[in-house]
């Protein structure tokens, strides 16, 4: 059985956790800490990443769009 739980990090309190304990009593369970990141704010963290994501943008606002048919891709 797989639940997924998102919360903030200061919503993680020892009631949550005691909630957890009392759902899942003696089953094992695995903890996996995911940290959601900006995708933007990551793209824009190099100069170069920075340079072709303008270009790129200024290429779509010129119509230069590239299109492709997802049945065609192996």
């Amino acid at each position: 059985m797989d639940a997924t739980y998102r919360l903030s990090a200061n919503e993680l309190t020892m009631d949550f956790l005691k909630s957890l304990k009392t759902l899942y009593k003696d089953q094992k369970i695995a903890i996996t800490i995911e940290v959601e990141q900006d995708e933007t704010e990551y793209l824009l963290s190099s100069e170069a990443n920075s340079k072709m994501l303008e270009k790129s943008l200024k290429e779509a606002e010129k119509g230069n769009l590239i299109s492709i048919n997802i049945d065609d891709l192996p």
